[in-house]
């Protein structure tokens, strides 16, 4: 295998663009591209197709000369291992980083099926909470994500790395009018719950079925006013001690996998 240019500066225009995608929201949106790093991750995105440019460290590159059918169909180029530690936005990189588009998911195609369990997520700030939730959210059997304009942004590389690859597997929507969104979902009879103080206990049998959405809001002030009226219902989880409420992101897995549960016992 004959081997490639290594790229040694700093300065060398795919590196600087690489830097600017892991750092630029504006970047990421106006290039339809973010960033991905790791085996797992790389792996995830050629199985989904959405694979742009691989980049590998040299001592990465040397490790897999032996694995020919690692780098089948595989466009990529080496890095210099000097250069690539300061490319990459984890502390102790794996030594292949890579580009990958975007995923585009229309809402209509989300909504098109029966029995359609929705996560709608409201100012979800924190990086790894919004990571985790979509994680959780495909182990939950969640049907599809819609995130306001208020939550972290769903490309940013703390966000692809927590969600483990459930990113290219679980269709979201970033709602430019997240209670339009959910106006749409009421006439369409979907029943939408909200995660809220003032709710009742969740633990009513059988309430999850047909079609609904679960409404999950900011991690220090909850759902805003305008959107908790909008909800059917209002839950909240049984607590003991003197615990008032938990991380957003163990709510949402708590309410999701309650919702599977008697999902499932529906159809059985």
């Amino acid at each position: 295998m004959k081997l490639p240019s290594v790229i040694t500066s700093f300065n060398n225009p795919q590196i600087k663009n690489l830097t600017l995608l892991q750092r630029k929201a504006k970047a990421r949106k106006e290039q339809g591209l973010f960033v991905i790093e790791g085996i797992k991750m790389l792996e995830e995105a050629r199985d989904a197709g959405i694979l742009v440019k691989t980049y590998m460290s040299e001592s990465f590159y040397e490790e897999k000369l032996n694995k020919g059918e690692f780098f089948k169909d595989l466009n990529y180029e080496l890095i210099a291992d000097s250069v690539f530690g300061k490319v990459c936005d984890t502390i102790t990189p794996q030594g292949v980083i890579a580009t990958v588009r975007k995923p585009e998911h229309e809402l209509d195609v989300i909504l098109k099926d029966k029995d359609t369990f929705l996560l709608l997520l409201e100012d979800i700030r924190d990086p790894g909470n919004l990571g985790t939730i979509i994680r959780t959210a495909e182990g939950a059997g969640v049907s599809g994500i819609i995130l306001n304009k208020g939550c972290a942004d769903i490309l940013q590389p703390k966000v692809v790395r927590s969600t483990m690859g459930s990113i290219f597997r679980l269709p979201y929507y970033e709602a430019e009018d997240f209670t339009s969104i959910i106006a749409k979902l009421k006439e369409k009879n979907y029943k939408i719950f909200a995660a809220h103080l003032s709710g009742d206990m969740y633990d009513t049998e059988g309430s999850f079925r047909g079609n609904c959405g679960l409404l999950i809001g900011n991690e220090a002030n909850g759902l805003s006013k305008e959107t908790a009226k909008m909800a059917d219902n209002l839950i909240k989880i049984p607590m003991e001690g003197k615990v008032e409420s938990l991380n957003a992101a163990i709510a949402a897995a708590i309410l999701m996998y309650e919702a599977a549960r008697q999902r499932r016992l529906n159809t059985d």
